[in-house]
């Protein structure tokens, strides 16, 4: 049986987006947030949202229990230094934390994660369950020899 380690992430989160609860949609405020402090503009895909909590299922179920903080930082940026005046070193910006935490609240509502207290959120049996059926579904789909010896 094929578990999320198995398959490229990338090709993960697209089959999971497709997998994902209805109940998990873009709130209207998102139309007009930027996903942390190194962007100029919000996102302009179709199913950013539906990505983002797809994303972020996968990285909780990784990682273990995770709180928001540690998940703004990995989904920050860099940000360029540089002004009008001279050169400035690139500095770490931070990931939007209203964006992660309504995204993961949307999904501990449908019981894919659920919260552990004071260490933050942590993937429940539903939501690894659904992880690993769809990596499995990739692993069949995907045309990569490499990945034959996990099939």
């Amino acid at each position: 049986m094929a578990t999320l380690y198995d398959v490229p992430a990338d090709a993960l989160i697209d089959a999971l987006v497709e997998r994902l609860p209805e109940s998990i949609e873009r709130p209207d405020w998102a139309t007009y947030a930027k996903t942390g402090a190194g962007r100029e503009l919000p996102p302009e895909q179709e199913e950013f949202w539906r990505t983002r909590a797809a994303s972020l299922l996968r990285r909780v179920a990784i990682d273990g229990e995770i709180g928001v903080d540690r998940l703004t930082t990995a989904y920050g940026d860099t940000k360029d230094g540089s002004n009008r005046y001279g050169v400035a070193p690139a500095k770490k910006t931070e990931g939007s934390g209203k964006i992660i935490r309504t995204a993961l609240q949307q999904l501990e509502a449908e019981e894919l994660v659920e919260t552990a207290e004071g260490e933050g959120r942590r993937i429940t049996a539903e939501g690894q369950s659904l992880l690993d059926d769809t990596a499995g579904d990739v692993l069949d789909d995907l045309d990569r020899p490499e990945l034959e010896r996990y099939a």
